[in-house]
């Protein structure tokens, strides 16, 4: 029968791993919390890194746009004359950053460069030159009206003025970008890091990777002015989760903003691995892998070993012994040698309770030879009362008695002669039974042949006494009635039908109707007899004309019946 599920959840090895599992388990808890704490840390730390550099980089560039303020202002009284593009050339040559120095005239005419100038015919109309025109000192834009430079950049222009005080053009400097952004080898920002600028509407001037950079939120400038830089989260056009810092660059017109990947759980448990979860769960596992394999190999292996050895026991093969018990550990040895000495002390016993067996077996065997003898020596003793009666009722009587005394002397020969003392053959003993019967009365009348149909059955000695008798008393009746003057045939059928047994004895002898009501003590014998055998008698005329006298009593193969007492034959 299989076993419930439920059962192999009650093993050793699921018991130890169970144990080791709520010992390790503060020890896994502890590393998920470290492994959170740090996770939010370095969370805590990239923000704070990202906006140390926006700050960083919004003060490097206002540093670098005040230097070139001083530059074009230094520059705008010389920048007139034929001298006028070599100077500023010379100017652009030292200062690697700016890609372009230009003097526009009161028309927005390139007066002079230190290199090629786009056309842009509109010049004069572009909002940053108004801004000039109107009065402004200085002006920042990233939307020139022309491209001025091969790359992003940042024009900065400063207002000239005649000798009258009246405008008079502008100063330019193209500033690159990319000379803008803080250093892409600082160690405290990821290798993934990004920046652009943008104006005060959210417009991006610039970027170093514009797929870096969603739309900014709402309230970006408010976060911002409140605390002079701000950090938020967003997901850039790609939907990957980034982090980004901004400040201003130049007062709330130019910011600055720098992005990095966000670190997410498994992103960072990548980046830490040694520092995360990966150290405690690779340990745990391990622990109970060991425990696992050992509980398996140390314990569970030989268990399994044992439990074989003890069914080899449970067959009844005592003499193997568990010859690998020196490879055992020191308690499942002690196990080991307990089930050995189990094993001696049951041979012990079963050699004690076969020789005492053997001598009840032998003591029965004798019992029932003596009590055979003893039923023996009574009918020779009732043949020679027999022989000096000279009343011929007397003699019959005599005879009957005789009869039954020697049935149930064959019942005992049977038993101490056959093989088991509790069990006797029914087919061998109902031959010998009725041969001897019609053996002993063929000397006095005609001779008798028997025709036996009997099916082979195995009954006990409480069932085979009534049994037998009745065989006697039919017999001994067909012998009187039937057989006395003429001889005849005498036919025993027995055989099982389901739950029940039926053994016939026939005669084919003349049989009047007074065979049939008669109520003598063999009739009333035999109704006895069936009793004790919880059955029925049944008297019938056969095809022959003879009687059959029919035993219908419960099958002993097949239903337990109570044991008969013998205390009705003995009285019998």
């Amino acid at each position: 029968m299989t076993a419930p599920f439920w059962t192999s959840l009650s093993t050793i090895r699921v018991r130890l791993s169970a144990a080791l599992a709520l010992a390790l388990l503060p020890v896994l808890l502890l590393g998920a919390v470290q492994a959170a704490i740090a996770f939010s840390r370095e969370g805590a730390a990239l923000r704070q890194n990202l906006e140390f550099a926006a700050a960083r980089s919004a003060a490097s560039a206002r540093a670098r746009l005040e230097a070139a303020d001083i530059l074009l202002q230094t520059l705008a009284p010389d920048s007139v004359g034929l001298a006028c593009a070599l100077r500023l050339a010379q100017a652009s040559d030292r200062i690697p950053e700016y890609s372009n120095l230009i003097r526009f005239d009161r028309a927005g005419r390139v007066a002079c460069a230190a290199s090629t100038v786009p056309a842009d015919p509109r010049r004069a109309q572009q909002a940053w030159f108004q801004r000039l025109r109107a009065g402004d000192e200085r002006v920042f834009t990233s939307a020139p009206g022309a491209r001025y430079a091969s790359e992003p950049a940042l024009l900065a222009a400063v207002r000239t003025e005649d000798a009258e005080g009246r405008f008079d053009g502008a100063v330019a400097a193209v500033i690159s970008l990319a000379s803008l952004k803080p250093r892409t080898a600082d160690p405290s920002l990821p290798a993934d890091a990004q920046f652009a600028l943008v104006d005060a509407k959210g417009a991006f001037l610039g970027a170093t990777d514009p797929g870096a950079f969603p739309r900014l939120p709402a309230n970006w400038r408010a976060d911002i002015a409140a605390k002079g830089s701000g950090v938020w989260y967003a997901d850039d056009p790609a939907g990957n989760r980034r982090i980004y810092s901004g400040a201003p660059l130049l007062g709330d017109d130019v910011f600055v903003i720098v992005s990095a990947q966000s670190p997410g759980l498994f992103s960072w448990a990548r980046l830490n691995p040694l520092t995360g979860l990966i150290f405690p769960l690779l340990t745990f596992a391990l622990a109970f892998a060991a425990v696992w394999v050992v509980a398996d190999r140390v314990v569970v292996r030989w268990i399994a070993y044992l439990q074989r050895i003890a069914a080899l026991y449970a067959r009844g093969r005592l003499s193997v012994r568990p010859l690998q018990a020196e490879q055992m550990p020191p308690e499942i040895r002690e196990l080991a040698e307990t089930l050995e000495d189990m094993a001696d002390a049951i041979v012990g016993r079963d050699a004690s309770l076969r020789e005492s067996l053997a001598q009840k077996d032998a003591l029965m065997r004798e019992i029932h030879h003596r009590v055979k003898n003893n039923l023996q020596v009574i009918s020779s003793l009732l043949n020679m009362q027999q022989r000096a009666l000279a009343d011929p009722a007397a003699r019959a009587a005599m005879s009957d008695t005789r009869q039954r005394i020697t049935a149930l002397a064959l019942i005992y020969r049977a038993l101490y002669q056959g093989p088991d003392l509790k069990r006797v053959d029914l087919r061998p003993f109902l031959e010998e039974l009725t041969a001897q019967l019609i053996v002993g009365e063929m000397t006095q009348g005609p001779p008798v042949r028997t025709v036996l149909n009997v099916e082979a059955l195995v009954v006990d000695p409480d069932r085979l006494a009534p049994l037998a008798l009745f065989a006697v008393e039919a017999i001994t009746n067909a012998q009187k009635h039937a057989f006395a003057k003429r001889g005849g045939v005498l036919t025993v059928n027995f055989h099982v039908s389901g739950d029940e047994a039926v053994l016939e004895i026939c005669d084919d002898g003349p049989a009047g109707d007074a065979a049939f009501t008669a109520s003598g003590v063999g009739r009333t014998l035999m109704t006895a007899f069936a009793r004790q055998l919880r059955g029925r008698v049944d008297l019938t005329r056969n095809a022959a004309g003879g009687v059959t006298a029919r035993l219908i009593f419960p099958n002993p193969a097949s239903a337990a019946a109570t044991p008969v007492s013998l205390g009705n034959q003995a009285a019998a």
